[in-house]
């Protein structure tokens, strides 16, 4: 039987006011019993893996890759200079165009880099609108020779209200940044898969998906009182690629706090894969480092307690964070969208693996023939270097518009990063269809809540009262009696009464069911997962509960 709570499983909670994004925020923990087994591994494996948060840059450097030593020596240098902002001289009449005219402006495909050259190409983004701090991309031949990719407004095709715009341009002006094409689905056709652009920003797609979900380079202290850092990429160097091979890119990193080189080895496919090294070298002192972050959006959903007038039952690019922690526990977090700015965590020492997944790929819970929220990817990361003790952060913004990004995950190392010292990260970031793994435990298939109706339990204006409705599907082979299971379910700042287990669907799922008793307005947080005969049957349920 595995313990009923590990280390990843204590959630920190931090539910500030929202005034001007942050205004103010304080924290509260909840601990179980169970922390104290939790403890007691930490120590039986903490000297194998604590050494995972002690990885330098300096200590990580690449073999055989002089262009990629420079650029990771040119970030150790910069960080010991003040940070610069290099806007390449662009014009104000770029940087003030609107959405729109930004609209007109569109790279044309025959002009793409290696067209007709090579399986991969490359289109490029014009700088102006929201992206005015444009990148520099520079090309790697066989013989290591670098070649600057020089912009030319003939490149791009300029519409309507852009018509005047092309000649505010030179060869030194860069791009706001670039995508690759690659024929996933057949030869006749090459597919984008990968988008750089804005900030550290980048998105990624497999065979299957439209896009959706974000990841970045480096999160920086999101959701802090002070407001957040965005770091940017300032400069690419792209390997000349070969046919059916990976593609390499390198980047520069630049921000107040850091300097930072990266590495990116993809590999497009069903699940596009990418291996990401890190060498990041502080300016400042950071007050949070956030690594493999994520940005999604999550409007509503089946667990959603307001219901929006809208014909579509759902609306989200993902709907839940998964953790795979060093225990081998697996903890599924459902997203929400709260009303005031909510941020949780789940810590853990050298975790496994964690994502952002849109787990429902059913187009008959979205009815969203445009968006195509149903085929939007889930991001997984399974760490490899640099990831020793720590929380995975989840940041929920109450949004009421789904053009909003307002969900962003990242892991914090506990150890702070101050000014003078450097950090090497790598993990494998990858695309995945509904489940990053396959697994033999019961999964959540489905969080549903409402009014208690039954006598005695009636939500009212002294007691608020709610139902939940946890589903789980058995895998293939799994024989799971009702009778026989034992409900693992904990509550903190409220209490759980009236909890039942049971089969539904043509006994192809499991049904947990529960009243929820608040203990005032504090967030409910609760854990729960099932046990049949001392062994864990379940993935854990883990749900932040906010009473409206």
């Amino acid at each position: 039987m595995l313990p009923q709570l590990q280390l990843a499983n204590n959630t920190e909670i931090t539910t500030p006011s929202f005034t001007s994004f942050v205004a103010s925020f304080c924290a509260f923990f909840s601990i179980s019993p169970a922390v104290m087994r939790a403890f007691v591994y930490c120590i039986c494996v903490g000297f194998s893996t604590l050494s995972l948060a002690d990885e330098t840059a300096t200590g990580n450097l690449p073999e055989g890759k002089p262009v990629l030593n420079r650029v990771i020596e040119s970030a150790q240098k910069n960080a010991t200079r003040d940070y610069v902002v290099n806007d390449h001289n662009l014009a104000d009449e770029l940087k003030n165009i609107g959405y729109e005219t930004y609209r007109q402006i569109r790279f044309n495909p025959e002009k793409s880099l290696w067209h007709g050259e090579h399986d991969y190409e490359m289109q490029f983004f014009h700088p102006g609108f929201l992206y005015q701090q444009p990148v520099t991309v520079v090309t790697i031949a066989p013989d290591n020779s670098e070649h600057t990719v020089p912009f030319d407004s003939n490149n791009f095709i300029y519409e309507k209200n852009a018509e005047p715009l092309a000649g505010l341009t030179d060869a030194k002006s860069g791009y706001a940044g670039f995508r690759l094409h690659y024929p996933i689905k057949n030869k006749e056709y090459k597919d984008e898969f990968a988008v750089f652009l804005g900030a550290s920003y980048f998105r990624l797609v497999g065979k299957n998906q439209v896009y959706g979900i974000s990841a970045r380079g480096l999160a920086i202290d999101t959701a802090m009182p002070d407001g957040e850092e965005f770091p940017h990429f300032t400069k690419f160097w792209v390997v000349e690629p070969r046919e059916g091979q990976p593609i390499k890119i390198y980047a520069r990193l630049e921000s107040p706090s850091v300097a930072g080189a990266y590495s990116f080895e993809i590999m497009p496919g069903k699940d596009t894969t990418m291996q990401v090294k890190s060498w990041i070298f502080a300016r400042e002192n950071v007050g949070k480092l956030g690594v493999a972050p994520f940005t999604s959006m999550f409007l509503y959903g089946e667990n959603s307690q307001i219901r929006r007038d809208d014909y579509r039952p759902e609306v989200h690019d993902s709907d839940g964070v998964m953790m795979l922690n060093n225990n081998g526990e697996i903890i599924w977090r459902p997203l929400t969208n709260p009303t005031k700015l909510q941020i949780t965590s789940l810590s853990d020492v050298a975790p496994k693996g964690f994502g952002v997944l849109q787990r429902d790929t059913d187009f008959a819970n979205y009815l969203d023939a445009e968006a195509n929220y149903h085929l939007r990817p889930s991001l997984w990361v399974t760490p490899k270097k640099g990831f020793g003790k720590g929380k995975l952060e989840i940041v929920e913004i109450p949004t009421d518009s789904e053009v909003n990004d307002n969900i962003v995950a990242y892991w914090v190392p506990e150890a702070p990063f101050k000014a003078g010292e450097n950090r090497y990260f790598e993990y494998e970031l990858k695309t995945v269809e509904k489940q990053p793994m396959p697994y033999g435990l019961a999964t959540v298939e489905r969080t549903r809540q409402g009014i208690s109706q039954l006598p005695g339990f009636e939500t009212t204006e002294e007691r608020n009262v709610r139902r939940f409705v946890v589903d789980f599907t058995l895998p293939e082979g799994m024989k799971l009696n009702p009778d026989e299971v034992d409900l693992i379910l904990d509550a903190t700042n409220g209490k759980v009464e009236q909890a039942r287990v049971y089969k539904v669907d043509g006994d192809k799922s499991v049904r947990v069911t529960f009243l929820v008793i608040p203990d005032g307005e504090a967030v409910v947080d609760m854990r729960m997962f099932l046990n049949q005969n001392e062994t864990q049957m379940s993935e854990i349920w883990s749900y932040v509960y906010e009473p409206q």
